[in-house]
């Protein structure tokens, strides 16, 4: 691989171009930078900063739902004693780790990519890129699509009888004003994900009144800010271990028990929720009861599970400031919402915290020698390239475990792949599937959310073989990524 950027004409050429400058995105240029530094490579970031969901979501108290010991990058340890943060202190470290391993400068921002075209005759990529109203062409061996899964332009649509008739603020936590001061209002947030969950205790902390209206409860477990491991608790344990072994011992501790607790779930699903409800019981008051509020028609883990960073959530609900309703709305008024039992509910704004709507890789249209290619129908290589297309790589995460852990081991795939293309002299891989398997498809997310189940048929699927199932146990696929046999299910061309 040339070690120099070219040019013919207008159109600039490179080995490899990464879509997003997110967690993934940057990740994946700090893994290029180290194991392939003759590889040219840049990242086109639409938003004027780094960060992708953090720095889009501005909602009241809006913060990680995984440990950033293993959401945080394992080559700049996440420094701060608290395993769950909010977006803002998320996005410094960020920061802090582009400037501090020189990521900036593989960075352009304001860089739309709106079409990527692959071409069997030329072996590259031709991506067009808006930027300040004008479209710029790249070509590259590579692309990295590293946008991440939500829409960015575009809620979850859910139906919400009569909400037109609200003289009120409704706000989307999507598009959270910034500017907009929710001081004694009476608020209800209707939803109870993980998002309902986060802005209960901080819009309480000044709302008049704030109440979070579900149709059906999530499990919510109380994570403790200073809990941390047996080798890494006691404070004289910062004193003698250096910071990348300590960020290690604890990325490994929490990888394994978080690993550990999902798969119990998986086994033992009867006696993990009746674990669950002890602990969540422990934390209501008393005129809140488990059932309907905090008993889901689920199992744990069948849907992720929402973290109350010590007991947030709960505390509030000890204060008169905050409830929880359970029911259906029959309408939407003026002034508040009917419920179908009857329930009024009062309220200065409604907050529909109903979902998140995905998008796979950003939306691009992807071609391929002129053909459009419709991902729904292709199915996952290693939970790393899509079925058919060429030189095509995907960041997607886990479920049940950090994203980063899932992205990370993505970029190993990928800097082992083109070290191994380089050595044999093959220009083109691409995964193809036996012609004769009897695959099963299923979901690559494998959670019965409501809007991973709606955004199903716009997204690749995994099978049930080979490497093409999901990931799921993650010290299996992370020692899988950095030994394992990554050819498998690939066609070369030389």
């Amino acid at each position: 691989m040339d070690s120099t950027e070219k040019k013919s004409g207008d159109v600039e050429s490179l080995d490899l171009i990464i879509v997003g400058a997110g967690i993934s995105g940057i990740n994946c240029a700090y893994r290029l930078q180290t194991k392939l530094p003759q590889v040219t490579f840049t990242i086109f970031e639409n938003r004027t900063s780094i960060g992708g969901t953090w720095d889009l979501f501005k909602y009241p108290g809006i913060r990680s739902d995984s440990d950033l010991h293993t959401f945080g990058f394992s080559w700049h340890p996440w420094p701060h004693p608290s395993p769950i943060a909010e977006g803002d202190l998320i996005i410094s470290y960020m920061k802090e780790s582009v400037a501090a391993h020189g990521l900036d400068k593989y960075i352009n921002f304001k860089h739309k990519v709106v079409s990527a075209d692959w071409s069997s005759k030329t072996n590259r990529w031709t991506v067009a890129v808006e930027n300040e109203g004008v479209t710029k062409r790249y070509t590259s061996r590579f692309m990295v699509l590293g946008a991440g899964y939500y829409d960015y332009n575009q809620p979850l649509k859910v139906e919400i009888p009569g909400l037109s008739n609200f003289r009120g603020k409704i706000i989307h936590p999507q598009f959270w004003p910034t500017d907009y001061d929710h001081t004694d209002k009476k608020i209800v947030v209707i939803g109870s994900g993980a998002t309902a969950i986060t802005l209960i205790p901080a819009l309480a902390k000044t709302a008049a009144h704030v109440t979070m209206l579900q149709r059906s409860p999530s499990y919510i477990v109380s994570q403790p800010q200073q809990w941390s491991s047996p080798w890494t608790g006691p404070k004289w344990s910062h004193k003698i271990w250096p910071r990348s072994i300590l960020g290690t011992i604890k990325r490994l501790y929490f990888m394994w028990t978080t690993h550990w607790f999902a798969t119990l779930c998986r086994w033992f699903p009867k006696r993990m929720k009746e674990m669950v409800k002890k602990a969540t019981l422990v934390q209501l008051p008393p005129r809140l009861k488990w059932d309907p509020h905090f008993s889901p028609a689920y199992y744990p883990w069948q849907q992720r599970l929402c973290l109350a960073p010590d007991g947030d959530f709960f505390k509030a609900l000890h204060t008169p400031k905050a409830d929880v309703v359970t029911g259906h709305i029959r309408t939407v008024t003026e002034d508040g919402i009917e419920l179908t039992d009857g329930t009024k509910l009062d309220a200065d704004v409604v907050v529909t915290a109903t979902g998140l709507r995905m998008l796979f890789g950003g939306g691009i249209p992807l071609q391929v020698d002129g053909e459009r290619i419709d991902t729904a129908k292709q199915i996952l290589w290693n939970g790393a390239m899509v079925q058919d297309i060429p030189n095509l790589f995907y960041m997607i995460g886990y479920t049940n475990a950090s994203w980063t852990l899932g992205s990370d081991e993505t970029a190993f795939i990928i800097c082992r792949l083109l070290k191994y293309m380089e050595r044999k002299g093959i220009q083109v891989s691409v995964p193809r599937a036996p012609r004769d398997h009897q695959m099963k498809p299923r979901s690559s997310w494998q959670l019965t959310s409501t809007y991973v189940k709606a955004a199903e048929e716009r997204f690749p699927k995994s099978g049930d073989q080979g490497p093409w199932r999901p990931r799921r146990h993650v010290p299996n696929d992370w020692a899988h990524a950095r030994w394992g046999n990554i050819t498998d299910g690939l066609h070369f061309t030389a």
